[in-house]
Order: C-alpha cells, then sequence, then structure tokens
C-alpha cells in the first residue's frame, strides 16, 4: 500500500511550471511534531535533493515549549548545540493542498560526521524495530484512529483567554450524530479533501462523545507510513482550522469529559503477503497472533511511556470510560486494553490505551517490541475476557501516572533490550522535564481550592 505521492520529476516540472514555489523539509521530534524549513522550491532541486540540510540538535532536547533543557546526552550547553543532517526522504514527497505553492517532504536526522543514524529519533526508532520484525519474516501494518476536540475560537483567541471558557463546536454529545457533525462538516469536508489531495486516504468523520469532539480515520498502511500519515494529518488538521478561525486540540485530556483517544490497530503479514496472526488457534488466532498479543499484553505497562508520553495522558484513564486500564484481551470488547477486531485477512488487535498526544513512531515501535518479545519467547496467552474488564480484580493495570511509568520505563530490561540504552536514557530525560515542569507548576485547581480558604 506505500506509494510515492508525488515524484522528485514531478516536483522539477510543476517547479518549472510555477505551480510550485515552496518545499517544507520537516522532521520529527519528540512530542510527535513536524519541525523543519521552507525552502525556495529551485534550491531545494538545486541543493537540498543531492546534499540534504541541517538542523540544530536541541530539537530533539527539548520541552514542549522549545526550552532547552539538561541531562541529554546528544545535545547541551557542553557539547556546543551543534547540528545533525536532515536526509530529505523522497519517497514522502507530496503536494500540500492547504498551503499553496507548497510541497513537504519527511527528513531522516543522521550525524554530520558521518557516524550514522540519530538512534533517538522517532522515525529511526521505528525502523530499528521493524528491522528486528523482518528477522522474523513479519512486516506490520498500522492504522491511527486520532480524535479531537474543535473550538470555534482561534488559536489566537484561546491563548489570550488561558485556554479557559472557549466555545465548543458542538454543544452536546454527538457521537454518531449526522445532525450534530453536519454542523461542521464544512471543515470535516475540507480536511478530509485536502489529506486526499496530500496522499493519504481517508475513510470516514464522526462526531465523539466530548463537547466538539470528532474523529477522522484514514487507511491503515506500512507502519512507517501510517506514523508519517498521522503526524502529517495531525499538523495539517492544526493548520486548516487555523485557516477557518478555528482551533483543535489533541490533548488527551483536555477538560474533566471524554479523552481524545489514539486507538491503534495493529496486524502483521508473513513474507507471501498474508495475515500471520490467523489461524486455527482461540478466536481464530494463529500461534504467532497469540504470542504477539502475549507479547503486547505482556510489556504494556514497561512500555507505557511511549503510549502515553505526558502527564496529561494518565488523566484520560478513568472507570467506567472508554480508555481502558484493564490489561486484558477480548473479541470486540471496548472495556479491554487489547480489542480483536477484524475477520479473515482483515483481522487486527486494536490497542486502546494510547491517547491523541501520542507520538506514533513511539507507539508503534513500541507495539513490534512487543509483539517480537511474545514471538521470540514463545509466550502462552491467557484467556479472553468477555465481561467487563474493569472488574477484573486480578489483571493488571496501565500506570496510574507519568511517574510511574518512568519508574517502570527506567527499570525494564524489555525496554533495554528492544530500544537500547541511550534510548531508554533519552525519553526517561523527557519525562523527567516534564514532571519537574508540572511539579513546580500552580494549577486553576490550587487556586480554587486555597486562594481564600486556606
Amino acid at each position: 500500500m506505500s506509494r510515492t505521492t508525488f515524484t522528485l520529476e514531478q516536483l522539477r516540472v510543476a517547479v518549472a511550471d510555477g505551480e510550485i514555489d515552496t518545499v517544507v523539509l520537516a522532521l520529527v521530534d519528540m512530542q510527535g511534531r513536524l519541525q523543519g524549513k521552507r525552502f525556495h522550491a529551485p534550491y531545494f532541486l538545486d541543493q537540498v535533493v543531492a546534499h540534504g540540510s541541517e538542523g540544530c540538535n536541541y530539537l530533539l532536547a527539548v520541552d514542549v515549549e522549545m526550552n532547552t533543557v539538561d541531562g541529554y546526552a546528544m545535545s547541551s550547553w557542553e557539547r556546543g548545540y551543534g547540528d545533525f543532517a536532515m536526509r530529505p526522504d523522497l519517497t514522502t514527497l507530496r503536494r500540500v493542498p492547504w498551503q499553496p505553492g507548497t510541497a513537504l517532504l519527511l527528513a531522516d536526522l543522521e550525524w554530520l560526521d558521518g557516524s550514522g543514524p540519530v538512534v533517538a529519533s522517532p522515525r529511526q526508532i521505528l525502523r530499528r524495530q521493524l528491522d528486528r520484525l523482518a528477522a522474523h519474516g513479519l512486516t506490520a501494518y498500522a492504522g491511527t484512529e486520532l480524535e479531537f476536540v474543535l473550538y470555534r475560537d482561534s488559536y489566537e483567541d484561546a491563548w489570550r483567554r488561558g485556554y479557559r471558557d472557549l466555545t465548543p463546536a458542538n454543544q452536546y454529545n454527538v457521537d454518531y450524530s449526522l445532525l450534530g457533525t453536519a454542523r461542521v462538516e464544512p471543515l470535516l469536508r475540507r480536511i478530509r479533501t485536502e489529506m486526499a489531495g496530500a496522499g493519504l486516504t481517508p475513510e470516514s468523520a464522526k462526531g465523539e462523545c466530548n463537547l466538539g469532539q470528532h474523529e477522522i480515520a484514514f487507511r491503515y498502511d506500512t507502519a512507517v507510513t501510517c506514523a508519517d500519515h498521522h503526524v502529517i494529518y495531525k499538523n495539517g488538521a492544526k493548520e486548516i482550522a487555523a485557516q477557518e478561525g478555528m482551533s483543535i486540540t489533541f490533548m488527551a485530556k483536555p477538560n474533566a469529559r471524554e479523552g481524545n483517544s489514539c486507538h491503534i490497530h495493529f496486524s502483521l503479514r508473513d513474507a507471501p503477503g498474508g495475515s500471520a496472526m490467523l489461524g486455527d488457534g482461540p478466536a481464530h488466532l494463529s500461534v504467532t497472533g497469540q504470542r504477539v498479543l502475549a507479547g503486547l499484553l505482556d510489556t504494556m505497562r514497561e512500555l507505557s511511556l511511549f503510549f502515553a508520553p505526558n502527564v496529561n495522558s494518565y488523566k484520560r484513564y478513568q472507570p467506567g470510560s472508554f480508555a481502558p486500564t484493564a490489561l486484558r484481551w477480548g473479541v470486540d470488547n471496548r472495556t479491554c486494553a487489547l480489542r480483536l477486531v477484524g475477520h479473515g485477512q482483515g483481522m487486527r488487535v486494536e490497542n486502546r490505551v494510547p491517547g491523541a498526544d501520542v507520538n506514533p513512531y513511539l507507539a508503534i515501535a513500541a507495539l513490534v517490541a512487543g509483539a517480537v518479545h511474545g514471538i521470540e519467547r514463545e509466550l502462552e496467552l491467557g484467556g479472553e475476557c468477555t465481561g467487563n474488564a474493569y472488574d477484573d480484580a486480578t489483571a493488571q493495570r496501565v500506570p496510574g501516572t507519568l511517574r510511574d511509568a518512568l519508574a517502570l520505563w527506567e527499570g525494564s530490561t524489555v525496554a533495554r533490550d528492544a530500544f537500547g540504552d541511550e534510548v531508554v536514557a533519552h525519553y526517561a530525560n523527557q519525562a523527567r522535564v516534564e514532571l519537574a515542569a508540572f511539579d513546580a507548576a500552580v494549577t486553576d485547581w490550587e487556586l480554587r481550592r486555597g486562594f481564600e480558604r486556606l
């Protein structure tokens, strides 16, 4: 299914004809955001295609607000905050319909001294796990389902108002409501059609439960392409909303109502191209499929940092909600962390743990690492959950806080074996930075509770 959406030769023609004048070269940072440069198109063709570009290595060593922080081995004041090389991945080249005259492609990161790739970069982390999976003759496919909350306020207005008292695009629960979603269909339609113009394959849009909450789903693809499409869509949807004077948030828990999820559908194909998970075992699972699910469950807690990377991520996990906390599997059971869905060659597992704030490369890498763990250790799958997994007192649970997830990550042999010490240390520091910032903040809750009464 992976494909080149816009070839280099097509770009040359479009530039010569005056259709394209700007090329965006983007890298993916730790938070799953696009960072990079806009090039004058003729310069990009003359210089960047052959030689790449450079970017400050602090782009993988800052917090969400782009502040330089301590604790990263790759980038610091002591090391001089040098550059890494941005190598264009021409297979990701595409037009950007929502930015006239613009094409975009993603970059892979390498060290300028030629010592190799930047191993802590999200795309490289995912590729390393896919290489481990390929050694077993398997290929991973994935699809991500991003929920968001849409507001009538612009991003600038939301900023000025401290993100308080914003106007959601819908005033009531519009889950599956055609009337409710029709209120914002002009924006949803524009996002769908312009993402199609960028080479993505939209499937559907639907309302969700929170006020102004919606989801646009895209067709699954190979693991790296799925993650590429995820970050392009997420960035593009925000840009399109801004152009319409509105704003979108992909926070995992933007308010006290339902959070924004990012369910990840995950499947494996063997060398001949058929489903490696389909077989004659329980729930029509093959031996490989059973080991994969067992591996995912066995590693979920230790790898939670890649599924829920922020303080806010863990506020989405509430009892009696559709954000599961019980590490069980079940057929079409939304109370389980792993929901087995689909039939025949379409059989796949839906991981319901991640929120919409997730970095897709890291989350899919964690799924692949869990699958390899189960396959290599020939783990046996426990019984299916057929009832409410929340009521299962014996089930392990998703960590309750980022601090808990960090402790599990740093103590995990599975994480170190799969990702290496450098990656473990790098993303542990990211979590510590996030926790330190949160611990130092005075929240609205504290002010309301204590300003007068304490």
